[in-house]
C-alpha cells in the first residue's frame, strides 16, 4: 500500500491514492506527495532481511526562510521571525488563554455563587492577563499560518482563525466592560447574564481553536 505526506502539515496517509482533502488541515490532495520506499539491493541484503530505505519528501514545517535580507531592520525581523518558528511561539504562548480562560470562567462563576469580591478580583486579573498576552499569540499564529503552513485557507484555518479573533474580541469586551461597571456581577440582571455569557462564548472559542491547533501539531 502506497502512503502518502501532506505538503501542508506532514500528515502522512496510506492508500492508493491521496484522500481528497487532509483530515488534518484541509490541504487537497494535489499536494500530497508520495513516500517512495526503495528495497534493498543486492541478493546479500535481501537475506539479511534488511528493512526497505525510504525515500521521504521534505517535511513541510522544517521552514526555510529564505535568504537574510541586507537592510539592518530587514536582518532583525528574519531573525525574531525566525526565532518564533524555531522555538514554537504560538503553541507556547496560546497555552496563555488555553489555560487562564478556564481559570478566569470559574472564578466568575463562584464570585457569583458565593458573592465574593475576592473571587470577582481573581477573575478579572485573570481576563486582563489573557487580553495583554493575545497580541504575541495572534501575532505568532499568524507567522506560523503564513511560514509553515502556506498560509493555507482550509475549513480548519478559516474556524481556527476565527474562533482566535473571537476569544480576542470577547476577551476584551469583557474586560473594558467590567473596567467601566465593576458591579456588573453584584446584581442579577439580563446584563449580568450577557456578560457571563460572553465569558462563556470567549472560552468555548478558546477550546475550539486549541483542538485544531493540537491536530495540526500531533497530526492524527
Amino acid at each position: 500500500m502506497k502512503k502518502w505526506r501532506c505538503g501542508v502539515c506532514g500528515y502522512v496517509h496510506e492508500g492508493d491514492e491521496p484522500p481528497d482533502k487532509c483530515p488534518v488541515c484541509g490541504a487537497g490532495k494535489d499536494l500530497f506527495e508520495e513516500i517512495i520506499e526503495t528495497p534493498p539491493a543486492g541478493d546479500a541484503a535481501a537475506k539479511e532481511d534488511k528493512p526497505a530505505e525510504t525515500a521521504l519528501p521534505p517535511d513541510p514545517r522544517d521552514v526555510d526562510m529564505g535568504p537574510v535580507p541586507t537592510t539592518p531592520l530587514g536582518r532583525v525581523l528574519h531573525f525574531v521571525l525566525e526565532q518564533m518558528l524555531k522555538h514554537h511561539a504560538h503553541p507556547v504562548s496560546v497555552h496563555i488563554p488555553n489555560g487562564v480562560l478556564p481559570v478566569a470562567f470559574i472564578f466568575t462563576i463562584l464570585a457569583v455563587l458565593l458573592e465574593s469580591r475576592a473571587l470577582e478580583t481573581a477573575a478579572y486579573c485573570n481576563l486582563v492577563f489573557v487580553v495583554l498576552a493575545l497580541p504575541l499569540v495572534l501575532f505568532s499564529g499568524y507567522v506560523e499560518w503564513q511560514k509553515r503552513y502556506m498560509g493555507l485557507r482550509s475549513r480548519q484555518f478559516t474556524i481556527k482563525i476565527g474562533c482566535a479573533v473571537a476569544v480576542c474580541v470577547l476577551s476584551l469586551i469583557v474586560v473594558v466592560w467590567w473596567t467601566v461597571n465593576p458591579d456588573i456581577l453584584q446584581v442579577p440582571s439580563s446584563g449580568r447574564t450577557v456578560f457571563i455569557l460572553a465569558n462563556l462564548l470567549a472560552l468555548g472559542a478558546a477550546v475550539v481553536a486549541g483542538l485544531i491547533g493540537g491536530k495540526l501539531v500531533f497530526r492524527d
